[in-house]
């Protein structure tokens, strides 16, 4: 094995300070060529070897997120994207750069203890009176959550206070939709001894009710005042309700908690159910139902579930996989009337005058902003009610901060056109922006839009912002659930979306990211020349630029 240096040696690193593991690990030079990366083992742990202008590097090889393999991730410069949800880790440091996810990987010598590393944090120091409130937490908490995170790892010595009318502490609410018969445990994203810890407050079942941004105060419903020196608002939207005769009946259910989730589980096992909007989470739930309920039927307001979003092709295969699963579709109609039986549930009336029998209905409509307590602020808000703020998540008063689906945003990679997103990776963003930008450290949000949803155990990932695309271009055949499809406006790609074609979407995210054009040219390029063998592997080029389907990772 003379030839085979230690592991090491490769990342020149004292073998007397290296794990005993890490020392074991070796290669041939020759096999991890510049700007590629491979999985090794490291005792009984996935590490990935990365080397990058010559240097080598060794970090976790598992995303913190949910512990997908970044081998098979797309390697861009001095980060690594994860395939599955595109977060992004540093190669050198295994710093979390781009979300989701909440923690950073191990690196070098601390490989072989651990596969997660939270960021070095402070905690308050005595003396320092500033004071950071934080509303909005439980579903709306990843926002201030990462807020509060950012301002400990910069050091920040005041009392921060994240408060929330909810009964827990931030939890992952991407899940809910998708695993409904859920535990609280299971889906907090930090405990409560990580708050003390870092001497973060965090306020339960407490919901603000009026702001006074001259005097620096909010009034809460128990009649309690707090005072601040900056603010900070993500206190979300709300679940919007039916409005029509029997909105009010028992089963009538939506989702937007963790017992929402348990109380719809239980309700609908061996049940004839009856879902109301054609968004991720209804598709989600409708998906997780199809081996629990008797009947599923989707009620949706337009021709086809996404339509506005990823367009009539997906929306089309979407119903095609669920109906293969005998869910059945009343689309281009609403609910007039649902009717009762001894206060519960019995029917579903439309307005095309069909009834459908239904012992529950689940409404997923639409939402309502919580941002009635702004109401007579000095505040901007839209026509919507959403907050505006500007690149650094300020709002129009000085010392005001807003983010997640409350706020209206300029976004980068869409020319800074203000948009609305209430994606989960873009609220961890807005979170840690704001919180760099309270401490006077200038940060402008560009984060790319990343966002997935699951139905019946496949994946469809989504990168960009595709509103008012004009053209579709598809790689693979989205009626066999394999396919890249690119999304076109003025001749440039604005957003993808794919099924089983990992990791070509991060790749496309790491092209946004990198501020880099893809034009329908190139689009329809990699549509009609790149093979379908070669899905797994399919690097975003620019024209000219070399492609490189190595195993050992995906470079831009």
């Amino acid at each position: 094995m003379s030839g085979r240096p230690h592991c090491s040696e490769l990342l020149d690193v004292d073998p007397d300070e290296a794990s005993e593991e890490l020392t074991e690990v070796v290669c041939l030079e020759s096999e991890l060529k510049d700007g590629q990366m491979m999985e090794v083992e490291v005792g009984l742990h996935n590490v990935l070897l990365v080397r990058s202008e010559g240097i080598y590097s060794a970090i976790g090889n598992q995303c913190t997120h949910y512990g997908a393999p970044l081998s098979k991730g797309v390697l861009s410069g001095h980060r690594v994207r994860c395939p599955w949800h595109g977060a992004c880790f540093n190669i050198q440091t295994g710093d979390l750069e781009e979300y989701p996810g909440m923690d950073c990987l191990p690196f070098m010598n601390s490989l072989s203890r651990q596969t997660k590393r939270i960021k070095s944090m402070g905690s308050r120091v005595e003396g320092v009176i500033h004071t950071i409130l934080l509303l909005g937490g439980g579903e709306n908490g990843i926002l201030g959550l990462m807020c509060a995170e950012t301002l400990r790892q910069e050091n920040f010595g005041g009392r921060i206070i994240m408060v929330t009318r909810d009964n827990l502490l931030p939890y992952d609410k991407t899940r809910l939709s998708k695993v409904m018969n859920v535990e609280d445990d299971s889906i907090l994203l930090r405990r409560m001894e990580f708050f003390h810890k870092h001497d973060i407050e965090v306020w339960l079942r407490k919901e603000a009710m009026s702001l006074d941004t001259e005097k620096k105060k909010v009034t809460f419903d128990d009649g309690s005042v707090q005072s601040y020196d900056q603010l900070l608002i993500s206190t979300g939207c709300r679940a919007k309700g039916l409005e029509c005769p029997g909105k009010d009946l028992e089963n009538v259910k939506m989702l937007e908690t963790p017992e929402d989730a348990r109380q719809i589980h239980v309700a609908c096992m061996g049940c004839h159910i009856v879902i109301v909007g054609t968004s991720f989470v209804g598709m989600e739930v409708a998906s997780y139902m199809t081996d629990k309920a008797s009947s599923i039927t989707v009620i949706g307001s337009s021709e086809l579930p996404y339509q506005k979003t990823l367009g009539p092709e997906i929306g089309k295969v979407t119903m095609m996989m669920l109906a293969e699963k005998d869910v059945a579709f009343y689309m281009n109609d609403n609910v007039s009337e649902v009717r009762g039986e001894n206060g519960k549930v019995k029917e579903v009336v439309l307005k095309s005058g069909t009834v459908i029998p239904a012992d529950v209905l689940i409404v997923g409509i639409g939402v309502i902003p919580n941002s009635e307590f702004l109401q007579g602020t000095p505040i901007a808000m839209d026509s919507k009610s959403s907050v505006i703020v500007d690149k650094c998540m300020r709002t129009n008063v000085l010392e005001v901060f807003c983010g997640g689906d409350l706020a209206t945003f300029p976004l980068t990679m869409a020319k800074d056109q203000r948009v609305n997103i209430g994606h989960w990776q873009m609220a961890q963003a807005h979170g840690r922006v704001a919180a760099l930008n309270m401490l006077n450290i200038p940060t402008e949000l560009n984060s790319v839009p990343y966002y997935w949803t699951v139905l019946l155990g496949k994946n469809i990932r989504y990168t960009g912002y595709g509103e008012g695309y004009t053209d579709i271009v598809v790689k693979g055949k989205v009626e066999e659930q394999k396919f890249l499809a690119f999304y076109i406006k003025d001749d440039e790609v604005i957003a993808a979306a794919s099924l089983n074609y990992d990791p070509a979407v991060s790749a496309v995210a790491e092209r946004f990211a990198a501020g880099n054009t893809i034009t329908k040219k190139e689009a329809e390029y990699v549509a009609t020349h790149i093979p379908l063998s070669h899905c797994k592997h399919i690097i975003i080029f620019s024209p000219g630029r070399q492609t490189d389907t190595s195993t050992h990772g995906h470079t831009l």
